[in-house]
Protein backbone atom coordinates (compact mmCIF):
# COMPACT_ATOMS: atom_id res chain seq x y z
CA UNK A 1 0.00 0.00 0.00
CA UNK A 2 0.92 3.62 -1.09
CA UNK A 3 1.54 4.93 2.52
CA UNK A 4 2.24 8.75 0.96
CA UNK A 5 -1.10 8.04 -1.49
CA UNK A 6 -2.74 11.81 -1.72
CA UNK A 7 0.26 13.66 0.25
CA UNK A 8 2.25 16.17 -0.98
CA UNK A 9 5.63 16.64 0.58
CA UNK A 10 8.28 19.42 0.17
CA UNK A 11 11.76 18.75 0.25
CA UNK A 12 13.89 21.47 1.62
CA UNK A 13 17.40 21.08 -0.04
CA UNK A 14 18.62 21.51 -3.08
CA UNK A 15 21.45 17.99 -2.76
CA UNK A 16 20.05 14.52 -3.81
CA UNK A 17 16.68 16.43 -4.65
CA UNK A 18 16.37 13.55 -7.58
CA UNK A 19 17.07 10.74 -5.56
CA UNK A 20 14.31 11.84 -2.55
CA UNK A 21 11.64 12.64 -5.18
CA UNK A 22 11.83 9.10 -6.10
CA UNK A 23 11.64 7.30 -2.73
CA UNK A 24 8.15 9.75 -2.01
CA UNK A 25 7.00 8.86 -5.46
CA UNK A 26 7.31 5.09 -4.45
CA UNK A 27 5.76 5.30 -2.01
CA UNK A 28 2.48 7.31 -3.84
CA UNK A 29 3.34 10.67 -2.52
CA UNK A 30 4.12 13.97 -4.79
CA UNK A 31 7.72 15.49 -3.86
CA UNK A 32 8.02 19.29 -4.54
CA UNK A 33 11.35 20.60 -4.34
CA UNK A 34 11.41 24.33 -2.12
CA UNK A 35 15.30 24.98 -2.01
CA UNK A 36 15.40 26.62 1.80
CA UNK A 37 19.61 26.32 1.36
CA UNK A 38 20.97 29.06 -0.45
CA UNK A 39 24.56 28.33 -2.35
CA UNK A 40 27.28 27.73 -0.09
CA UNK A 41 30.66 29.38 -1.28
CA UNK A 42 34.01 28.42 -0.01
CA UNK A 43 36.12 32.25 0.54
CA UNK A 44 39.57 30.87 1.92
CA UNK A 45 40.68 34.80 2.10
CA UNK A 46 38.48 35.04 4.96
CA UNK A 47 40.53 32.66 7.10
CA UNK A 48 44.13 33.65 5.68
CA UNK A 49 44.55 35.81 8.68
CA UNK A 50 43.06 33.37 11.35
CA UNK A 51 45.09 30.70 10.30
CA UNK A 52 48.49 32.63 10.63
CA UNK A 53 47.33 33.39 14.16
CA UNK A 54 47.09 29.70 15.17
CA UNK A 55 50.45 29.40 13.25
CA UNK A 56 52.22 31.80 15.06
CA UNK A 57 50.88 32.04 18.41
CA UNK A 58 49.80 29.81 21.42
CA UNK A 59 46.53 27.71 21.14
CA UNK A 60 45.12 26.08 23.96
CA UNK A 61 42.28 25.21 22.13
CA UNK A 62 40.83 23.47 19.23
CA UNK A 63 36.97 23.29 18.48
CA UNK A 64 35.90 21.53 15.42
CA UNK A 65 32.13 21.11 14.70
CA UNK A 66 32.43 19.80 11.03
CA UNK A 67 34.52 17.32 9.73
CA UNK A 68 35.08 19.21 5.61
CA UNK A 69 35.01 22.38 7.59
CA UNK A 70 38.22 20.82 9.30
CA UNK A 71 39.73 19.37 6.37
CA UNK A 72 39.16 22.60 4.61
CA UNK A 73 41.02 24.54 6.90
CA UNK A 74 44.18 22.43 6.72
CA UNK A 75 43.82 22.52 3.01
CA UNK A 76 43.82 26.74 3.03
CA UNK A 77 46.80 26.36 5.69
CA UNK A 78 48.41 23.91 3.18
CA UNK A 79 48.51 27.13 0.65
CA UNK A 80 49.68 29.68 2.82
CA UNK A 81 52.74 27.27 3.58
CA UNK A 82 51.57 26.30 7.67
CA UNK A 83 49.86 23.23 7.42
CA UNK A 84 52.78 21.12 8.95
CA UNK A 85 53.09 23.85 11.83
CA UNK A 86 49.16 24.11 12.29
CA UNK A 87 48.57 20.22 12.66
CA UNK A 88 51.22 20.24 15.17
CA UNK A 89 49.49 22.98 17.15
CA UNK A 90 46.02 20.66 16.67
CA UNK A 91 47.98 17.79 17.90
CA UNK A 92 49.38 20.04 20.89
CA UNK A 93 46.34 21.77 22.24
CA UNK A 94 42.96 20.30 24.02
CA UNK A 95 40.91 19.42 20.88
CA UNK A 96 36.75 19.44 21.33
CA UNK A 97 34.74 17.55 18.28
CA UNK A 98 31.11 17.03 17.65
CA UNK A 99 29.66 14.52 15.33
CA UNK A 100 31.44 11.19 14.35
CA UNK A 101 32.58 12.90 10.88
CA UNK A 102 34.58 15.48 13.11
CA UNK A 103 35.70 12.39 15.45
CA UNK A 104 36.44 9.80 12.41
CA UNK A 105 39.04 13.03 10.38
CA UNK A 106 40.78 13.81 13.59
CA UNK A 107 41.22 9.97 14.03
CA UNK A 108 42.87 9.93 10.56
CA UNK A 109 44.79 12.55 11.43
CA UNK A 110 46.15 11.19 14.59
CA UNK A 111 44.53 13.60 17.17
CA UNK A 112 42.80 12.37 19.86
CA UNK A 113 40.10 14.51 21.06
CA UNK A 114 40.24 15.82 24.86
CA UNK A 115 36.10 16.52 24.29
CA UNK A 116 33.73 14.54 22.23
CA UNK A 117 30.11 15.38 21.50
CA UNK A 118 28.93 12.43 19.63
CA UNK A 119 25.30 13.68 19.83
CA UNK A 120 25.98 15.96 16.89
CA UNK A 121 24.58 19.13 18.13
CA UNK A 122 26.15 22.47 19.19
CA UNK A 123 23.99 22.29 22.63
CA UNK A 124 25.42 19.03 23.11
CA UNK A 125 29.19 20.47 22.70
CA UNK A 126 28.05 22.90 24.94
CA UNK A 127 27.10 20.74 27.57
CA UNK A 128 30.50 18.41 27.34
CA UNK A 129 32.22 21.42 27.86
CA UNK A 130 30.81 22.96 30.70
CA UNK A 131 33.13 21.70 32.88
CA UNK A 132 36.38 22.96 31.17
CA UNK A 133 38.14 26.04 32.33
CA UNK A 134 38.81 28.28 29.84
CA UNK A 135 39.76 31.20 31.30
CA UNK A 136 42.40 33.17 29.77
CA UNK A 137 42.64 30.34 27.06
CA UNK A 138 43.06 31.17 23.76
CA UNK A 139 40.58 28.92 21.84
CA UNK A 140 39.98 28.47 17.98
CA UNK A 141 36.65 27.30 16.89
CA UNK A 142 36.48 25.86 13.24
CA UNK A 143 32.38 26.77 11.96
CA UNK A 144 31.15 25.87 8.66
CA UNK A 145 28.61 27.74 6.52
CA UNK A 146 27.35 30.04 9.49
CA UNK A 147 27.99 31.04 12.86
CA UNK A 148 27.38 29.44 16.32
CA UNK A 149 26.37 32.59 18.20
CA UNK A 150 25.19 30.48 21.53
CA UNK A 151 28.93 28.14 21.38
CA UNK A 152 30.95 31.67 20.98
CA UNK A 153 29.20 33.37 23.76
CA UNK A 154 29.33 30.31 26.29
CA UNK A 155 33.26 30.02 25.57
CA UNK A 156 33.66 34.21 25.78
CA UNK A 157 31.34 33.90 29.07
CA UNK A 158 34.08 31.53 30.91
CA UNK A 159 37.03 33.42 29.76
CA UNK A 160 38.03 32.34 26.77
CA UNK A 161 39.75 34.42 23.67
CA UNK A 162 37.83 33.10 20.67
CA UNK A 163 39.46 32.69 16.93
CA UNK A 164 36.35 31.79 15.21
CA UNK A 165 37.92 29.95 11.19
CA UNK A 166 34.59 30.18 9.06
CA UNK A 167 36.39 29.35 5.45
CA UNK A 168 32.27 28.56 3.94
CA UNK A 169 29.59 31.14 3.81
CA UNK A 170 25.81 30.56 2.71
CA UNK A 171 24.25 33.10 0.28
CA UNK A 172 20.17 32.99 1.14
CA UNK A 173 17.48 31.37 -0.51
CA UNK A 174 15.37 33.22 -2.99
CA UNK A 175 12.43 35.14 -1.43
CA UNK A 176 10.27 33.86 -3.63
CA UNK A 177 10.98 30.01 -2.69
CA UNK A 178 10.14 31.58 1.06
CA UNK A 179 6.89 33.24 0.05
CA UNK A 180 5.47 30.28 -1.96
CA UNK A 181 6.36 28.07 0.84
CA UNK A 182 4.80 30.30 3.57
CA UNK A 183 1.73 30.45 1.45
CA UNK A 184 1.38 27.01 1.13
CA UNK A 185 2.09 26.10 4.90
CA UNK A 186 -0.24 28.62 6.09
CA UNK A 187 -3.16 27.59 3.16
CA UNK A 188 -2.79 23.77 4.35
CA UNK A 189 -1.48 22.74 0.72
CA UNK A 190 1.44 20.70 1.31
CA UNK A 191 1.49 17.92 4.13
CA UNK A 192 5.12 17.83 5.00
CA UNK A 193 8.24 19.44 4.48
CA UNK A 194 11.61 17.80 4.48
CA UNK A 195 14.33 19.91 6.55
CA UNK A 196 18.24 18.53 5.56
CA UNK A 197 20.05 21.06 7.06
CA UNK A 198 19.82 23.31 10.68
CA UNK A 199 20.61 26.44 8.19
CA UNK A 200 17.35 25.93 5.66
CA UNK A 201 15.29 25.95 9.10
CA UNK A 202 16.76 29.20 10.30
CA UNK A 203 16.42 30.90 6.85
CA UNK A 204 12.60 30.09 6.66
CA UNK A 205 12.10 31.24 10.15
CA UNK A 206 14.02 34.41 10.05
CA UNK A 207 11.73 35.07 7.09
CA UNK A 208 8.72 34.18 8.62
CA UNK A 209 9.87 36.75 11.38
CA UNK A 210 10.34 39.76 9.09
CA UNK A 211 6.79 38.93 7.31
CA UNK A 212 5.14 38.97 10.65
CA UNK A 213 3.91 35.50 10.20
CA UNK A 214 5.69 33.42 12.58
CA UNK A 215 3.23 32.26 14.50
CA UNK A 216 1.05 31.38 11.31
CA UNK A 217 3.84 29.13 10.14
CA UNK A 218 3.83 27.47 13.81
CA UNK A 219 0.59 26.89 14.20
CA UNK A 220 0.47 24.70 10.44
CA UNK A 221 3.66 22.75 11.38
CA UNK A 222 1.85 21.71 14.76
CA UNK A 223 -1.70 20.81 13.45
CA UNK A 224 -1.52 19.80 10.10
CA UNK A 225 1.96 20.17 8.34
CA UNK A 226 4.92 17.22 9.12
CA UNK A 227 8.00 18.32 9.89
CA UNK A 228 11.03 16.44 9.18
CA UNK A 229 14.56 16.44 10.17
CA UNK A 230 17.54 14.53 8.34
CA UNK A 231 18.84 14.60 12.01
CA UNK A 232 19.55 15.49 15.61
CA UNK A 233 20.88 18.97 14.68
CA UNK A 234 18.05 19.95 12.21
CA UNK A 235 15.87 18.55 14.87
CA UNK A 236 17.64 20.44 17.25
CA UNK A 237 17.32 24.03 15.18
CA UNK A 238 12.94 22.98 14.62
CA UNK A 239 12.68 22.83 18.31
CA UNK A 240 14.48 25.93 19.05
CA UNK A 241 11.97 27.83 16.87
CA UNK A 242 9.01 26.21 19.42
CA UNK A 243 7.74 22.67 16.73
CA UNK A 244 7.44 20.24 19.35
CA UNK A 245 6.69 17.42 16.73
CA UNK A 246 9.45 16.75 14.60
CA UNK A 247 10.00 13.28 12.72
CA UNK A 248 13.51 12.48 13.13
CA UNK A 249 15.32 9.21 12.04
CA UNK A 250 17.74 6.97 13.95
CA UNK A 251 20.11 6.97 10.95
CA UNK A 252 20.86 10.67 9.87
CA UNK A 253 20.60 9.44 6.05
CA UNK A 254 17.81 10.81 3.69
CA UNK A 255 16.46 8.03 2.49
CA UNK A 256 15.82 7.04 6.39
CA UNK A 257 14.29 10.15 6.87
CA UNK A 258 11.67 9.28 4.45
CA UNK A 259 11.09 6.17 5.40
CA UNK A 260 10.09 7.58 8.74
CA UNK A 261 7.68 10.01 7.39
CA UNK A 262 6.45 6.69 6.00
CA UNK A 263 6.13 4.91 9.55
CA UNK A 264 4.73 8.74 10.57
CA UNK A 265 1.85 7.75 8.58
CA UNK A 266 1.38 4.16 9.02
CA UNK A 267 0.17 4.40 12.69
Amino acid sequence: MDKLSGKKIVIAGSRKTEEMSLLIQKQGGTPVVRPLQGFIYLDESAVEKELLFCANNQVDWFVFTTGVGTETLLDAAEKLGVASILLQKMKDANVAARGYKTINLLKKLEIKPTVIDEDGTIQGLINRLDDCDFANQTVVVQLHGEPQPALIQFLEERGATVVQLLPYRHIEPESAVLETLCHELTTGSIDAVCFTTAVQVRYLFEYTRRQGISDAVRQAFSTQVKAVAVGKVTAEALRDEGLNQVIVPETERMGAMIIELVKDYSK
